[in-house]
């Protein structure tokens, strides 16, 4: 989709669609008096009242040069932010492209261009590439954002629109199936990426691993033909972005679940619902999106991602439940379950980030289905060994529109973890799942400062919303990403 920012009379603009936001209870802007008789008629009749979702279309419109006029309910001011902008143009684009709408317009009134830019770009993207038939794709081919033509609009235009195609470009490799997305080829994917942004990106293979002692990665890995990565990607800031604050010694690390799919291993999963183990890899892909948004928007910090890759697959050399592995750490483990795989090679990854400097940590996983019962699809659970460093998460998140819930950590789940046979086991038993998998992951952070984020309910759409499709969300990009600019 073609973007652009013009600063044009918005009469004048000529488009299949333009669109202006309205809000509950509150008058049409002074500019619509052509059309305020019409705006009135549907108000009193209820067919349009401002609530968010609303949509209302008006066809040649007399003083305008677009095609149809669009209304777009945005609710109560009170409750307007950037987050409620992103998705009442999200709704709008996904509506109208339905509807044959090529070219829409978009009449910047209330909030940021960035806000508006990432709902068209995010609304837009649509999970069917290996769809053969084109009958059903109908596309938004130019999106306009009419506003003033100042360099701080023009800013915001040009960070939304980063933003919005590297959740997409997360959105994408989750949305790959596991025979076209290997450990090895999210490795190329990501290579690819970092050559195209200016990133430094290494590839460490299994005899690498091997050699530096990754017993819990490669213990997942061993039971799959397909080999295991672990992606590391480097951004460094240019010595004239640096300020003060950035002169620290602080360098954060991002670190993403990657397993490109999970079979659950010997303990294996339930059929039903299985083909949607592909999105395992979504932290690892949020991952790879921030960093492809930081390359581009340059915070004053050094940012280091790891994505371990793997399959969790069935096969005679599959580890079994009782195995005991040893860790990058030196700690063993009690594999008692082989479905709880991703906090095996998230550990060794976190432990890898220490050791090429990272000062605070961040970890994105669709980890445990035990947050999805504690929190539904509606929030992601953050766990912390740090207060202030769950707060700046907190903050990024929240800023981002992207809800988050902290939980706690407190000692007495650590005993959930304890072995006979070894330093601790990999599960803690039913009660306090996503809990006790954060547990397991902070006894290998030590005391830098870490937030572990559980995605598992917030990073896949069973079914699709107004505002976006139905699969990938690409949640954390964002976040990330905000949380590096803001350091």
């Amino acid at each position: 989709m073609e973007s652009k920012l013009i600063s044009q009379a918005f009469d004048r603009v000529q488009a299949d669609a333009i669109a202006v936001l309205i809000f509950e209870d509150e008058a049409a802007p002074a500019e619509l008096a052509g059309v305020s008789a019409w705006l009135e008629e549907l108000r009193t009749s209820g067919e349009f009242t401002g609530k968010t979702g609303e949509l209302a279309v008006l066809h040649q419109a007399p003083g305008l040069a677009a095609k149809r006029f669009v209304v777009a309910g945005a609710g109560k001011r009170s409750a307007f932010d950037a987050a409620a902008l992103r998705r009442a143009v999200g709704s709008a684009v996904r509506a109208l492209k339905q509807k044959g709408v090529k070219t829409l317009a978009w009449w910047l009134q209330d909030g940021d261009a960035a806000a508006v830019i990432e709902g068209a770009i995010l609304g837009n993207f649509e999970p069917d590439v290996h769809k053969t038939s084109s009958k059903e794709s109908k596309p938004l081919e130019s999106f306009l954002v009419v506003a003033s033509a100042s360099e701080e609009v023009q800013a915001a235009f040009e960070r939304g629109k980063i933003l919005a195609e590297s959740q997409n470009f997360t959105r994408e490799l989750v949305n790959e199936p596991a025979n076209l997305m290997t450990p090895m080829l999210l490795a190329d994917r990501a290579r690819a990426m970092a050559a195209e942004v200016g990133l430094d990106c290494e590839i460490l293979d299994q005899d690498r691993m091997r050699q530096l002692g990754m017993g819990s990665l490669l213990g997942v890995a061993q039971g799959s033909a397909e080999p295991p990565a672990l992606i590391v990607v480097r951004y460094r800031p240019p010595i004239e972005s640096k300020t003060a604050a950035s002169k620290s010694q602080d360098h954060l690390g991002l670190v993403g679940k990657g397993v490109t799919f999970d079979t659950g291993g010997v303990s294996i999963k339930p059929a039903d619902g299985m083909e949607k183990m592909k999105y395992d890899m979504a932290g690892g892909a949020a991952v790879l999106g921030a960093m492809r948004a930081i390359a581009q928007l340059k915070p004053a910090i050094p940012v280091t991602a790891l994505v371990p890759a793997v399959e969790n697959m069935v096969g005679s050399r599959a580890q079994r439940p009782g195995d005991i592995v040893t860790s990058l750490s030196g700690k063993t483990i009690e594999v008692l379950n082989t479905d709880a795989e991703g906090r095996l090679i998230l550990i060794d990854a976190l432990t890898y980030a220490q050791r090429l400097g990272c000062t605070h940590l961040v970890d994105a996983a669709t980890l445990t289905g035990a947050i999805v019962v504690a929190l539904g699809n509606v929030n992601i659970g953050a766990f912390t060994n740090n207060d202030e460093m769950l707060a700046r998460v907190m903050a990024a998140a929240k800023s981002e529109g992207e809800k988050a819930w902290p939980m706690p950590l407190d000692d007495e789940y650590k005993d959930l973890l304890k072995s006979a046979f070894a330093d601790l086991g990999n599960i803690g038993g039913r009660w306090g799942g996503a809990i006790s998998a954060a547990w397991f992951l902070r006894e290998f952070v030590g005391d830098t400062p870490w937030v572990h984020l559980d995605i598992a309910g917030t990073a896949w759409l069973d079914e699709s919303k107004p505002f976006l499709a139905k699969g990938p969300t690409g949640v954390c990009v964002r976040t990330f990403t905000k949380l590096a600019m803001g350091w």
